[in-house]
């Protein structure tokens, strides 16, 4: 008897520790919500690049605040400006428009830069205003041809500026 007492116990033993094993294979499955798989590919082809998306946003974003908080203000560079923009300029920078481009004179002096006749169409007046011609405080003036410009004669210039330009 007691051999069949030590038996059954062994059997008993056996059993409990095969479906103790059972339920932990079957709750532990890989690749479920609780326990994620992820594969290297996965990082480099899917989840790095959406890091990647994230954060060129975020620079953009971040890029286009900073261009409002400065208002046009930072020398050097290129600008488009659906609306009009306040363009700060020092003593002789030189502001280059595309065609269309409109400027006007709020603070300081500035004069025409263009290397032919018409320069500047004043839209205030209905005039033109050629090479070295000073701008007038309030006139809007347009860029109708390429290569125009106006030059800061003052030691800070303020203009108002709708349209595409460079300032150099």
């Amino acid at each position: 008897m007691k051999k069949n007492r030590w038996f059954l116990r062994m059997m008993v033993l056996l059993l409990l520790s095969g479906i103790l094993s059972m339920t932990i294979a079957l709750a532990a499955e890989p690749g479920s919500d609780g326990d994620p798989l992820v594969t290297l590919s996965y990082l480099n082809d899917t989840f790095m690049k959406s890091v990647m998306d994230k954060v060129d946003q975020k620079i953009s974003a971040r890029n286009s605040q900073l261009a409002q908080q400065l208002g046009g203000q930072i020398s050097g560079g290129t600008g488009t400006a659906a609306t009009f923009t306040v363009v700060t300029l020092s003593n002789g920078q030189v502001l280059k428009g595309d065609i269309g481009c409109e400027v006007m004179l709020r603070v300081g002096t500035a004069v025409c830069v263009s290397p032919s006749n018409p320069g500047l169409i004043d839209e205030s007046s209905a005039a033109t205003l050629n090479n070295g011609g000073a701008l007038a405080q309030n006139h809007l003036y347009m860029m109708t041809i390429e290569g125009r410009g106006v030059k800061a004669t003052a030691a800070t210039t303020k203009l108002l500026v709708r349209g595409t330009y460079t300032v150099a």
